[in-house]
């Protein structure tokens, strides 16, 4: 039997995948989470073989829960998202990441995936892999990208600055520049799409 834990914050989505997975002769929902701590927590207790995990789940997010338990578990993970950035991508692979999955995927299709996953291999889905190879690079420089990873927190401005240790003018102004160069109305929009590009 494949050992598994499904975390998604939709309840409905989650609930069918894991009654769908079940009917599998050779799967078994050992557990089931809400958010990326729940995801956690119940990875180090009940030890499953793969997690599937939802890119998008509060209150941190998917793939900073599979480097959690990746770091904790022998633990192998399949990530699944609605919206698939090539940039994350490369963030989920350098972070052990065994399989990568757009929501589309029907049940029938992730239980193979899965068993592929459970067997050592890993899985990309086809058309996250083709945008990866043709994604621009990022325009933000190295300090840019530090301030918005942090802004991503919901840090205040002065908060950034003793993160970083630089005066709130500069973090200021790499704000400025990173919210310019994305087209972002705001700092928190800026990072969200750093964040979605996988940059940060």
């Amino acid at each position: 039997m494949i050992r598994l834990l499904i975390a998604d914050d939709e309840d409905l989505l989650r609930s069918a995948l894991a009654a769908l997975l079940a009917l599998e002769e050779d799967l078994d929902v050992v557990a089931e989470a809400s958010t990326s701590t729940d995801a956690v927590r119940l990875a180090r207790e009940h030890r499953p073989d793969i997690a599937v995990l939802d890119l998008e789940m509060p209150p941190t997010d998917g793939l900073r829960a599979a480097e959690e338990i990746r770091s904790d578990a022998q633990v192998r993970i399949v990530l699944v998202t609605r919206h698939a950035r090539p940039g994350v991508l490369r963030r989920a692979l350098a972070a052990g990441v065994s399989g990568f999955v757009p929501k589309t995927t029907s049940a029938a299709r992730l239980a193979e995936i899965i068993r592929d996953v459970a067997a050592g291999r890993r899985y990309v889905d086809p058309d996250i892999a083709a945008s990866a190879l043709t994604e621009d690079d990022c325009p933000l420089t190295d300090r840019e990208l530090e301030v918005l990873r942090v802004s991503r927190t919901g840090a205040s401005v002065n908060e950034i600055a003793g993160h970083v240790h630089l005066a709130p003018g500069t973090v200021r102004n790499y704000l400025s520049s990173a919210m310019a160069k994305l087209g972002a109305g705001s700092r928190h929009a800026a990072a969200h799409r750093a964040w979605e590009e996988g940059w940060i």
